[in-house]
């Protein structure tokens, strides 16, 4: 990837031959032998292919684009390979699902989801967040798993939470590697919760283990663009079911596990209504709920 002055960017535009489709952002595509070429409005030039290297250096005096977060451990220009990233939301809330995500960026996809700003969800605002999901929706592979209370309730009773994690998000990237193949990502980046070893101890014993070309990183999404895109997906899902949830309710149900949710979880028993439908019942919050119904 290089960064270019908009004089330089209409000459690139110029030498190249206009052969491939424009990618959301972009001012021209190109294909040349062992080498693909885009230019995009920002001024950020991706080469592509075997002979990249040497063909962005025809262009001696370009400056190279800022560049990603990187570590040492991941492939080299890692930021701009075709990544299938994975994320997860919900862990930290009494109410709602655990929504993992995982999301497959192909190259060409990089730039055009960086122009529409697509980051960690956690930034974004409710609104951006579903239409970010829509656009992600339009040009990237994707699965997505809402566990709904009453599932991920069953299912914590077999396994802690760290554990059930890492089965939602083998499952989900078994599920994008199928959807793509037989192409294969460059690399797979899941957003770290637990070291390596024991995410894949956690899968021991299961029929299929994605570990190819794996890697973790804490904050994922400063790495590679797909685990934002995997936030961002994930985020979406929850949003909706968190309405629906709130709906069924017929209250707001707030997230976290504060106060406010403990008061909100009083009003839903003395309504009648089924914790386990709307909660996440091993948190604390489950204990001060029926201590505060006591008194």
């Amino acid at each position: 990837m290089l960064k270019v002055s908009a004089e330089q960017l209409q000459q690139m535009a110029a030498t190249y031959p206009a052969n491939r489709k424009l990618p959301t952002g972009a001012v021209f595509a190109s294909k040349i032998t062992n080498v693909t070429i885009t230019g995009y409005k920002s001024g950020k030039v991706l080469f592509q292919g075997k002979l990249a290297e040497a063909e962005a250096a025809r262009w001696g005096t370009v400056t190279p684009a800022p560049a990603t977060k990187t570590a040492s451990d991941l492939p080299a220009n890692f930021a701009q390979l075709a990544v299938l990233g994975s994320d997860e939301v919900g862990t930290g809330s009494y109410f709602g699902p655990l929504t993992t995500a995982a999301v497959f960026v192909p190259t060409e996809q990089i730039e055009a989801l960086a122009q529409l700003g697509v980051k960690d969800s956690k930034q974004l605002s409710d609104p951006t967040i579903s239409q970010l999901a829509k656009e992600i929706a339009a040009r990237c592979p994707y699965h997505v798993l809402d566990l709904a209370p009453h599932d991920y309730n069953r299912l914590i009773n077999q396994y802690n939470q760290a554990q059930l994690k890492a089965l939602c998000h083998n499952f989900v990237l078994q599920q994008v590697l199928a959807k793509i193949a037989p192409v294969k990502p460059a690399a797979i980046l899941i957003d770290q919760f637990v070291q390596p070893a024991t995410y894949f101890k956690y899968l021991a014993g299961q029929p299929t283990i994605v570990k190819d070309q794996v890697y973790f990183k804490e904050k994922g999404e400063s790495y590679h663009v797909a685990v934002a895109a995997a936030s961002i997906m994930a985020r979406a899902y929850s949003l909706q079911t968190m309405a629906r949830l709130a709906d069924e309710a017929g209250l707001s149900l707030p997230i976290g596990a504060g106060q406010a949710v403990d008061n909100v979880a009083v009003k839903l028993v003395q309504k009648g209504l089924e914790l386990d439908h709307f909660a996440k019942l091993h948190f604390a919050n489950t204990k001060k709920v029926y201590t505060q119904l006591r008194k």
